[in-house]
């Protein structure tokens, strides 16, 4: 028999191999679906809990669009009126999921339900929009209320807050 590595511990080597590049596939599967996972927290409704509802929240920059958790609402610089440019940057939804709904959202008290509406997003689900602004979230945001965010420039553009007029805040 030539020298070498004996056939038996070539074995181990393999079953190794094998489950690092099963675990190499999940892992990446587990990423691609990311963006959209990330978006589809930003609603309730989505899970079919019910409709979102928009509501307003004082701080030290007035009166803001908040989401039933309280969670601040931005609106992104580079969207247009009724059009998401947030979906087509890679890894922006991951950070800012868009709040999305498969109902009617809800104004809540002072907010005005006449600039509340939706356009599509993805599949059977539609993002709410306030005066034409597609809205989103924070990933990242762990308590109501934060105004921490407010005004990042991150993916091309500048998260602002929503005032109950439509305008931004930052």
């Amino acid at each position: 028999m030539p020298p070498g590595p004996h056939p038996s511990s070539r074995a181990p080597v393999k079953r190794i191999s094998l489950r690092l590049a099963l675990a190499a596939t999940l892992a990446g599967a587990a990423l691609a679906a990311a963006p959209l996972a990330g978006a589809a927290r930003g609603s309730a409704a989505a899970a079919g809990a019910g409709a979102p509802t928009l509501e307003l929240e004082q701080t030290g920059l007035g009166e803001i669009l908040v989401d039933g958790s309280g969670h601040t609402l931005y609106l992104f610089t580079r969207d247009r009126h009724d059009t998401d440019s947030c979906a087509k940057v890679p890894g922006c939804l991951a950070t800012w999921p868009a709040l999305t709904s498969t109902r009617k959202p809800i104004a809540g008290p002072g907010v005005k339900s006449s600039l509340l509406g939706t356009i599509r997003f993805h599949g059977h689900l539609r993002q709410v929009t306030y005066a034409g602004h597609p809205l989103y979230t924070y990933a990242h945001d762990l308590v109501g209320r934060s105004t921490y965010n407010i005004g990042s420039d991150e993916y091309g553009g500048t998260w602002d807050a929503v005032l109950v007029s439509g305008a931004a805040v930052n």
